[in-house]
């Protein structure tokens, strides 16, 4: 599982450089994404413009990376693909995360 810290401020941006979040993936990629969160940042968005697929395991390993931050940082999505982004609506999880339509959009946030 590749990831990669595209911004290290507040928020921190990491990168998902796989088109696949599935079963065979999910347990990296949570661990992963918990080695790459820096502590010292309240917002952390996963860039998933690079995702084509994810499937139940991929859901869950998101959660999990969501649950592993502290209780005053905060995880949202962004760029996600139609096909992503239809997973995300058809299992109501687009109600547990925010969800920006790019990288850019989710930056702009932060300056609020």
């Amino acid at each position: 599982m590749h990831l990669t810290v595209t911004q290290a401020g507040d928020p921190q941006i990491i990168r998902v450089d796989e088109a696949r979040i599935d079963a065979a993936v999910a347990i990296q990629f949570k661990d992963a994404v918990r080695t790459q969160v820096s502590p010292a940042t309240a917002r952390v968005v996963l860039d998933l413009g690079a995702v084509d697929f994810i499937d139940s395991s991929g859901l869950g390993a998101i959660v999990a990376a969501m649950k592993a931050l502290r209780k005053d940082q905060q995880l949202d999505l962004a760029a996600l693909r139609p096909m992503v982004d239809k997973v995300f609506r058809m299992t109501r999880m687009d109600t547990i995360f925010v969800i920006h339509e790019s990288v850019e959009a989710a930056k702009g946030l932060s300056a609020l």
